[in-house]
């Protein structure tokens, strides 16, 4: 067993080292599945086989003692040197693979818990959700907010809160669904949404937006036009380019997108209608996002959770606390 152990931590590590190099992908909710499963299987080995033989043997090692010490006694001796305590605490303590196997089951199987059915932590990697969220910031995700889905499948099974209009949520990416995205939902099905000379329109008319003075974009040494936004029920901030270009073509990879045909481009921007089971997701930093408008919509298999806390930025403790 501890050379079958030695080659799975070998695979373990050889699988972390190639995601790590860029040699593939790695999928961290398969890996913490798989390995919930196999230290479960390592426990219950331990629980129901390996802990009792080695309880067995310690027994067998005291009862052999207990007979010789009897034996000797009845010889007229006494006092007998050894004392079989060590030995048998050494009998009872488990080997290192089992250690490091069915001992680590119940840390792993707690946050393989947490992360799949609770909350998920995410670092933001790019600028798409400025002002709202900044490259660096380490945020919760929500992971029952809109039903439990099962791990690695995705497939939800207990429904719970709608999304709604405003929500900022991580999906997986419909181009590449090994991809994690953070955006902000700009429709829900059934919505006509638009994005025309850089204004939003929802149902025929434009969120409502409030000037907020400049923002210094640290990542392109610029300021941005920032406004506040009301997008369903809620307020957030966002920012606008002037000088950028409008956006009057899908751009997506892989060819056509579902239901594109429910999209019209112009030389004035986008409008669409969303469809049944999908969403329509923007970025805060509307100029710097790609979002529904290049790649179309999000199916609600893709749903992750709802992002609602900042936990930590190492370079601003200051952003630490709720958003909207």
């Amino acid at each position: 067993m501890s050379a079958l152990t030695g080659i799975l931590y070998a695979a373990l590590v050889a699988y972390l080292g190639g995601w790590y190099t860029g040699y593939w992908t790695g999928n961290f909710s398969l890996l913490l599945f798989v390995l919930t499963l196999f230290t479960l299987a390592y426990w219950l080995a331990e629980r129901f086989h390996f802990q009792p033989a080695r309880a067995r043997a310690a027994q067998a090692l005291l009862e052999a003692d207990a007979q010789r010490r009897q034996s000797l006694a009845a010889q007229g001796i006494s006092r007998v040197d050894g004392d079989v305590e060590s030995a048998r605490q050494q009998i009872l303590q488990q080997p290192w693979w089992l250690d490091w196997t069915a001992g680590l089951f119940p840390v792993i199987l707690a946050v393989f818990v947490l992360r799949s059915f609770l909350f998920e932590p995410f670092k933001i990697p790019s600028g798409s959700m400025v002002p709202t969220l900044l490259v660096g910031d380490l945020i919760l995700v929500n992971k029952f907010h809109y039903g439990v889905r099962l791990p690695v499948i995705n497939k939800k099974i207990i429904s719970n809160n709608e999304v709604k209009r405003g929500d900022v949520m991580v999906f997986r990416w419909p181009v590449d669904t090994s991809i994690d995205f953070i955006k902000r939902v700009a429709a829900v099905p059934g919505d006509e949404v638009a994005y025309l000379n850089q204004k939003l329109y929802v149902n025929g008319k434009p969120t409502e937006v409030q000037p907020q003075g400049d923002f210094y974009d640290e990542s392109s040494m610029t300021y941005r036009p920032r406004f506040l936004e009301k997008l369903g029920e809620k307020q957030h901030q966002m920012l606008v380019n002037p000088q950028a270009q409008p956006v009057f073509q899908p751009n997506r990879p892989d060819g056509p997108f579902p239901y594109q045909d429910q999209c019209k481009y112009t030389i004035e921007g986008v409008r669409c209608t969303v469809p049944a089971g999908y969403y329509y997701m923007i970025g805060d930093n509307r100029d710097n996002s790609g979002d529904s408008r290049f790649w179309g919509f999000v199916p609600d298999e893709n749903i992750v959770g709802r992002a609602f806390f900042v936990w930590m930025n190492f370079g601003n403790l200051k952003r630490i606390g709720p958003f909207n």
